[in-house]
C-alpha cells in the first residue's frame, strides 16, 4: 500500500496559472520557450500547447524553417489542459498560430470555457510562409482571434495593419492604439519600440478610458529576439496574478527592458532577451 502524505507536509497554496498557445523556437529566445521562462520568473505556473515548430536555418542566413503541428494534435493538447485545470485556468496568451486551420482550432477550444483574460500577441507574418498563405492567416487571426482577446500587444507593423494608421510618430501610435481598441474591445499595448525616432522606446497603453505612454531609454540600436513574446507573456502572468491591465502593462515594460539590457548573444545576427533580467536590475 502506498501511503499518501498528509496535507500538513506540503503547501497546498496553488500558484496562478498561465497558458501559452504558441510555437516552439528552438534557440530558446522566443516563442513558447520565452513564454514559459517569463511565466516562471513572474511567479505563475506555466502551461503550453504548441502550434508549430520554428527553427532558424544557419545554412540560409538564419531564415525561418516552419513546421505546423497538426490541428488534431493541437486540439488534443488543449482538451487535456482544459480538462485538467477546469475552473482554475482563466488566463491565456496566444502567440504564433501559423495557419487558418490552427487559428480555427484554437478559437474553437477557447470558446469551450470562460476566460478572465485572453492576451493576443498578433503575430501577423511568419517568415517561413508563402505570401498568400501568410495573408490568409492574417485575415483569419483578425476574424477569429482578435474578437476573443481582452488584451493585445501589437508591434509597430502589427499596429499599422490592425488600425490602418501609418505610424511615424508617438501621436500616430496613440491613434493606432485607440482604433485597435475600437475594433476589438481589448486593452491595447501598442509597441513603438525601436521604430520611432528619439532616445526612448515608447509604447502606448489604451483601454477605452486610460491612455498612458510607457517610456524607457533605448538600449542598443536594434531589436532583440523574444522581446514581443516576453512582453505579452509578462502581461499574461501579471493578469493571472490579479493585476489590472495597466499595472500588467507597466510591469511587462519593466520586465522586457531589463531583459534587453542583459541580452544573450549567439551566432545569429540578432541577440535574445534574457527573461531573468529583473534578478539583477
Amino acid at each position: 500500500m502506498v501511503r499518501m502524505p498528509s496535507t500538513d507536509q506540503y503547501d497546498v497554496h496553488t500558484p496562478a496559472l498561465s497558458l501559452t498557445i504558441a510555437g516552439s523556437e528552438a534557440t530558446g529566445g522566443a516563442g513558447a520557450q520565452a513564454d514559459l521562462k517569463t511565466f516562471q520568473e513572474l511567479g505563475t505556473f506555466g502551461i503550453v500547447a504548441l502550434t508549430c515548430i520554428v527553427s532558424f536555418d544557419p545554412k540560409d542566413d538564419w531564415n525561418h524553417r516552419f513546421v505546423p503541428v497538426q490541428a488534431d494534435v493541437i486540439a488534443n493538447q488543449l482538451e487535456a489542459i482544459q480538462a485538467d485545470y477546469a475552473g482554475s485556468l482563466k488566463t491565456t496568451k496566444l502567440g504564433m498560430m501559423g495557419s487558418p486551420e490552427t487559428i480555427s482550432t484554437v478559437a474553437t477550444a477557447l470558446r469551450n470555457q470562460e476566460w478572465d483574460h485572453v492576451v493576443l500577441d498578433p503575430v501577423l507574418i511568419c517568415k517561413g510562409q508563402e505570401p498568400g498563405h501568410a495573408l490568409d492567416t492574417d485575415r483569419a487571426l483578425k476574424a477569429e482571434l482578435l474578437p476573443l482577446a481582452t488584451f493585445t500587444t501589437p508591434n509597430h507593423f502589427e499596429s499599422e495593419q490592425l488600425s490602418g494608421v501609418t505610424v511615424r510618430t508617438l501621436e500616430d501610435l496613440k491613434e493606432a492604439a485607440k482604433r485597435i481598441h475600437e475594433v476589438s474591445g481589448a486593452a491595447v499595448l501598442a509597441k513603438g519600440g525601436m521604430k520611432l525616432d528619439g532616445p526612448d522606446a515608447l509604447d502606448v497603453f489604451y483601454d477605452g478610458e486610460t491612455l498612458e505612454v510607457l517610456s524607457a531609454p533605448k538600449i542598443g540600436d536594434h531589436g532583440v529576439s523574444g522581446a514581443g513574446c516576453s512582453l505579452a507573456a509578462a502581461v499574461t502572468a501579471e493578469l493571472a496574478k490579479g493585476a489590472t491591465p495597466l499595472e500588467a502593462a507597466r510591469r511587462a515594460k519593466e520586465f522586457v527592458t531589463e531583459g534587453i539590457r542583459q541580452r544573450v548573444t549567439g551566432n545569429t545576427p540578432f541577440d535574445a532577451l534574457w527573461q531573468g533580467g529583473l534578478r539583477r536590475a
